[in-house]
């Protein structure tokens, strides 16, 4: 699941399997006619549904499923991040706040669950409360995708103005995933910031090769180009900009009167 964001992805953590069996004799044995273990199968089910619901972009449909996932069960972890994330999509942030927090307090040592916390938290301007849970998240010795935590966190660190700390955080992301859009265009923008335009030109070149346009990426690229004096490389920039994304905030600033 992928949210386009100028931020980088929630993360959701995968579904557990039904308990079926264990080692020990039978006490140690979870029926599958046991009314705990049905409503958390019935909140699974539900919770599937809802994603796949929200992928498709029925979101009231997607709202039911985890309404009724989270009746069944509301301690269930995925159904709250589903949820949260639905929440987000439609702009009604207490909402998602509320389900991204009880989320992380479900699984406080859980690295999906507080990073996707801390990534809404540095969307919303809480920058040193989200560096909270991204080492917390980083903390999992279990947690699978790291570098996914560090580039939100480099992100953040950023926003927050700490630009040294932040290029350090996202140089130690890249040396996990290379491939990491995300943390590939924030490290570009520290060193377009830096007046470094050569390394910030081949991150944003390395970008492109990775992801689909986007106006920031475009703009940060013209701008690259007019300080190393390549007036062609940024006029293609401002073409595609305002081909592409004619009603961004970015082409509006080439053409204020188009």
């Amino acid at each position: 699941m992928r949210l386009e964001r100028a931020f980088l992805v929630v993360a959701l953590a995968a579904s557990a399997g039904v308990l079926v069996g264990c080692e020990g004799g039978s006490t140690g044995t979870v029926r599958k006619d046991d009314p705990a273990t049905q409503r958390d199968d019935a909140a699974r089910v539900h919770t599937e549904l809802g994603q796949k619901y929200l992928q498709q972009g029925k979101l009231e449909l997607a709202l039911e499923k985890l309404n009724k996932a989270l009746d069944f069960n509301p301690d269930y972890v995925d159904a709250q991040t589903v949820i949260a994330v639905l929440y987000e999509s439609i702009n009604d942030l207490p909402k998602a706040e509320e389900h991204y927090r009880r989320a992380a307090q479900l699984k406080p040592k859980g690295g999906a669950e507080n990073n996707n916390y801390g990534r809404f938290l540095c969307t919303q301007g809480h920058y040193d409360q989200a560096q909270q849970y991204f080492e917390r998240a980083l903390a999992d010795p279990f947690y699978q995708t790291p570098a996914l935590a560090l580039a939100n966190s480099g992100t953040c660190l950023a926003k927050a103005g700490k630009t040294e700390e932040a290029e350090k955080v996202l140089r130690q992301a890249l040396a996990l995933n290379p491939n990491d859009a995300g943390a590939l265009l924030a490290l570009a923008t520290i060193l377009y910031g830096k007046g470094d335009y050569m390394k910030a030109r081949a991150f944003v070149q390395r970008f492109e090769s990775l992801s689909a346009p986007r106006p920031d990426a475009l703009m940060l690229g013209r701008n690259i180009e007019l300080h190393l004096g390549n007036a062609s490389g940024a006029s293609e920039y401002s073409r595609k900009l305002l081909r592409s994304f004619p009603d961004s905030a970015e082409a509006r600033t080439l053409n204020p009167h188009g």
